[in-house]
């Protein structure tokens, strides 16, 4: 039993329902407000906005969908091609963008998500779980990174206030520990904090409980995402690519995997971590139906008075 149950607020995310900003394609009959509703139904108290034009974009058009399920807005994932030197007007400006409907739907604690743009490179899409020293960028391509994630997350702040998290993702150039080392030692710690991510770190052959002994109150965000080792298991012996194993459902519901969820939630509490707890399964449609695992997934929680 964990004492995080008066301090840790419980959410979930689109993706929970198939809303991927890696897959091209949509996920048929999900539409915003029946996603809302079976949110809210399950017993989430709060949700991130999903890809851009998912929900409203026009702020009090979002405050009122919210409102009306009596749901918060948490965070907003924004990915952006990080070491591309050309991709950092475009990529701040989708960030300025996406906290401005935030904050004006009246959400000024909500995080901007950064992360790298997610399956951008097919060289690590198609290595994602099994990403080696080898596989790093090279030093300045890291040094670029970094100073591009640190321009936007002050460039936010300065025009919206909002705070913003990196989140470290498979298929991604920052998926591994060490990767993530890099970066948050490249960066200012007032300026970006880490979204940590029980499940992709996982996959990515790290230790949740590690990161957080690790990272400690530089965490501001933690997605809770579980990781079927026997999945994680086949993809790498097959060397399935990262969308591969995703739809073979890698990130399985809560409990059925082999995050700590016990332990993380007691570093979460021995930090002093007052924020949310996003739960994030990404599925596809066809892998079961959203609704049901989403109150599986929240009745997992509240065995730790969640």
């Amino acid at each position: 039993m964990t004492s995080t149950s008066t301090k840790v607020r419980v959410a979930n995310a689109p993706c929970s329902w198939g809303v991927l900003e890696f897959e091209e394609q949509s996920a048929a009959g999900y539409e915003y407000d029946r996603v809302l509703d079976e949110m809210a139904t399950a017993g989430y108290a709060g949700t991130e906005l999903g890809d851009w034009g998912f929900m409203p974009t026009d702020p009090p058009a979002l405050a009122g969908a919210l409102a009306s399920r009596s749901l918060a807005l948490v965070g907003a994932f924004v990915p952006v091609r990080l070491a591309d030197p050309g991709a950092t007007d475009e990529g701040g400006a989708a960030a300025i963008r996406t906290a401005r409907l935030l904050a004006g739907a009246g959400f000024p604690g909500a995080f901007v998500v950064l992360a790298d743009d997610i399956a951008a490179s097919p060289e690590r899409t198609a290595i994602a779980g099994r990403v080696g020293p080898a596989d790093a960028l090279p030093d300045a391509s890291r040094e670029i990174f970094a100073r591009n994630a640190e321009h936007i997350a002050r460039a936010v702040r300065e025009s919206t206030g909002l705070r913003t998290v990196f989140h470290h993702h498979c298929a991604s150039f920052v998926e591994t520990m060490e990767e993530i080392v890099d970066l948050m030692n490249r960066t200012d710690p007032s300026v970006l904090g880490l979204c940590l991510d029980t499940g992709h770190l996982t996959y990515a052959g790290g230790d949740p409980l590690q990161a957080l002994d690790r990272f400690g109150s530089r965490i501001w965000h933690v997605h809770l995402k579980d990781c079927s080792e026997p999945v994680a298991a086949r993809a790498r012996d097959g060397k399935w690519d990262y969308n591969a194993a995703v739809r073979h459902g890698v990130f399985c519901e809560l409990g059925h995997g082999v995050v700590d969820f016990a332990g993380v939630l007691d570093r979460l509490d021995a930090i002093g971590y007052t924020g949310w707890a996003v739960v994030e399964q990404d599925v596809l449609p066809s892998l079961g139906t959203p609704a049901a695992s989403a109150r599986r997934n929240r009745e997992f929680l509240r065995r730790f008075s969640l």
